[in-house]
């Protein structure tokens, strides 16, 4: 299967992610109209402010069609750290490698703009992705129960410090 990965804005990227997110999350976890307009919303303030100097959105494309999409938010990395957002795959074209790629672009990004600390907040269950993250470094360092995304969840903060050693998956 061939796929190409993007950078940067192109138009109708918010309404694309923002519809992966929304179908995937509905169908498997009950995620609602909170869920869509949050990240329809907060991906809408990461555009207005994009700077590609320290700012990475990645999008994964087959046909011509947004399948995947990664992004890193380094507006507030030397304070915060980077954050790591919107890791998705299209329900169709999991297991195939896109994601594997596109965080391993968003790692070798981080990596290259020698970010000392970057986070990432999800929730329990996503096993897939948290195999991912581990791999490349990431370590659940919190768990709550929360509803930042809607629905009640077992939220989990991940994090990769500069002192870990932050690798490429295999």
């Amino acid at each position: 299967m061939d796929f190409s990965i993007s950078r940067g804005y192109s138009p109708g990227i918010i309404g694309q992610i923002t519809k992966l997110h929304a179908h995937y999350y509905s169908r498997h976890w009950g995620f609602g109209p909170f869920f869509e307009a949050k990240v329809a919303s907060e991906l809408s303030q990461f555009i207005m402010r994009y700077n590609p100097d320290t700012d990475l959105l990645l999008t994964a494309l087959i046909n011509g069609e947004t399948q995947g999409s990664i992004v890193i938010d380094g507006h507030q990395a030397d304070s915060q750290g980077a954050h790591l957002r919107w890791f998705i795959v299209a329900e169709a074209f999991m297991g195939k490698g896109i994601g594997k790629r596109l965080l391993n672009e968003a790692v070798a990004f981080c990596q290259e703009k020698n970010y000392q600390k970057v986070y990432l907040w999800t929730f329990e269950g996503l096993d897939a992705a948290r195999h991912l993250y581990e791999a490349a470094g990431f370590r659940l360092i919190k768990e709550q129960r929360g509803k930042q995304w809607g629905v009640e969840v077992n939220e989990q903060l991940f994090q990769w410090t500069a002192h870990e050693k932050m690798e490429r998956l295999g």
